[in-house]
């Protein structure tokens, strides 16, 4: 496939919570109102950021990340994503600068845009700031080599204070001003506080970006930026896979309470031979027909916790998809669902599949939102004792239950120390907090796949299966 060019910007940040997210999903949302097909990137792992990227751009939100992605990987995803789109636009993680010398590595948004080269513009929050914004944007763009191709400002009191900071940025710091924000906390994405936020606040979005794309076409020059970040990147898309001679059915949930997973992940499945079946936990009354496997990603469940009781026949069916030995795979938001409780904050308790023994309580602090070093402990279905892996650990909640011998991993902090047990697994089952990307991994949608065949050739998957749960619930 030959290679082209496409406008890219990266929106980076001066700091955390400085509005970068805001910009970046407003101006995927006012470029796809003028007919352009926008393409997202989120930089960083812990990134619920892209279902507003998402309900934004209309296309799913890539991640880019440098610790649970090799370089190549990062560079590959970026590329395959690039096919068909007209504007590539990347949300930074932190500051721009911010995890160049973390103890894991080069994984700052700097570094990933070093990779894949897009221009650069900074988000500066303005508010009470002068010609000190000069300062600060001047040593941002000389701070390393990178392309800034100008600033957008954040929390602007005006237009009277926009011009003061325009006429000196352009004047001192010679970068272009593209526009600007004002302090107000109805245009503003809700704080996602590393990357956890409550399935409602992602559905909010709906309502907010209207308003959203409305100011900035009102206070931001969008011909002048796209002029400004064109020509763009050169992108080359891989060749097309082959396709595989028959696929087998996976069932994916997806729905308010199940709606972080890594794109690359899926893709990489159907790659592989997966037919991704959707389905909702919360809204169906069974299981997809016809399944070979089943696959539960991260999210929320503790904000959709009633719904999920209520629905007792797919809790049910799910319980008679493990004792028939379907193959499941599960991260963090799966594994509470799996588990037979789950607890607020407070003491109100909700019921759940029942599948891993022993309750999950919510925290108000977070003990884990980390990356981290996963070695494997067991086998499973998708890895092998003394395997390595790089992940993202996403986490608010503990678990009554002992992982001990059942504990698929030995996980540590990336700079070392002492390892802990972590996950749950059985024969047919893998569930762990341990978020692992795919592109750097090949071997693990292949066996996940593997494994469903091998579940189907030897009869599991037929049209009767897992339909006990309706009168079983009538009988109680």
């Amino acid at each position: 496939m030959p290679s082209r060019t496409v406008p890219a910007v990266l929106i980076a940040g001066t700091h955390r919570g400085c509005g970068k997210t805001t910009f970046a999903t407003g101006l995927m949302a006012a470029w796809k109102k003028r007919g352009l097909n926008v393409q997202p990137f989120k930089i960083g792992a812990d990134a619920l950021e892209t279902g507003y990227h998402e309900m934004a751009a209309g296309r799913p939100s890539i991640v880019l990340d440098l610790w649970i992605m090799s370089p190549k990987a990062v560079e590959t995803s970026f590329a395959a994503a690039s096919e068909g789109a007209d504007v590539l636009v990347l949300d930074g993680t932190r500051g721009y600068y911010d995890g160049s010398d973390l103890a894991v590595g080069p994984v700052s948004t700097w570094d990933v845009g070093s990779r894949v080269k897009p221009a650069v513009v900074l988000v500066l929050d303005a508010s009470g700031m002068a010609e000190s914004a000069a300062a600060v944007a001047n040593g941002f763009a000389k701070h390393r080599a990178g392309r800034v191709a100008g600033v957008l400002l954040n929390r602007v009191a005006g237009p009277r204070h926009y011009e003061v900071l325009r006429r000196a940025i352009e004047k001192h710091a010679g970068i272009a001003v593209f526009g600007y924000l004002p302090p107000d906390a109805g245009l503003e994405i809700p704080s996602l506080n590393s990357g956890l936020v409550a399935a409602e606040h992602i559905h909010s979005g709906q309502a907010l970006l209207p308003a959203l794309v409305s100011k900035i076409e009102q206070s931001v020059d969008l011909e002048k930026l796209l002029e400004a970040i064109s020509p763009g990147v050169e992108v080359n898309p891989p060749s097309p896979a082959p396709e595989p001679p028959d696929r087998v059915r996976i069932a994916v949930a997806r729905d308010p309470a199940f709606h972080f997973y890594y794109e690359d992940n899926l893709s990489l499945l159907k790659a592989a031979g997966a037919e991704i079946v959707p389905f909702s936990p919360m809204r169906d009354p069974a299981l997809p027909p016809d399944l070979g496997g089943l696959y539960f990603g991260g999210g929320i469940p503790e904000s959709c916790a009633a719904v999920l009781e209520r629905n007792q026949t797919m809790r049910e069916a799910v319980r008679l998809a493990v004792d028939a030995g379907l193959p499941i795979y599960a991260e963090s938001g799966g594994m509470l669902y799996l588990s037979t409780n789950l607890v607020g904050t407070g003491i109100r308790a909700w019921e759940m599949c029942g599948v891993i023994p022993g309750e999950m309580r919510m925290v108000a602090r977070f003990p884990s939102a980390a990356y981290v070093a996963a070695e494997a402990a067991r086998a499973s279905l998708v890895i092998r004792p003394g395997e390595r892996y790089q992940g993202n650990e996403f986490r608010i909640s503990v678990w009554s239950g002992s992982a001990g011998s059942a504990a698929p991993w030995k996980v540590s902090a990336p700079s070392g120390g002492e390892p802990r047990p972590e996950g749950f697994v059985k024969e047919n089952l893998h569930a762990s907090f341990v978020h692992l990307h795919f592109a750097s991994s090949p071997e693990l949608p292949g066996r996940f796949v593997a494994a469903a065949r091998a579940y189907v050739s030897k009869g599991g998957g037929g049209k009767k299966k897992f339909k006990k749960s309706k009168q079983r619930s009538r009988e109680r």
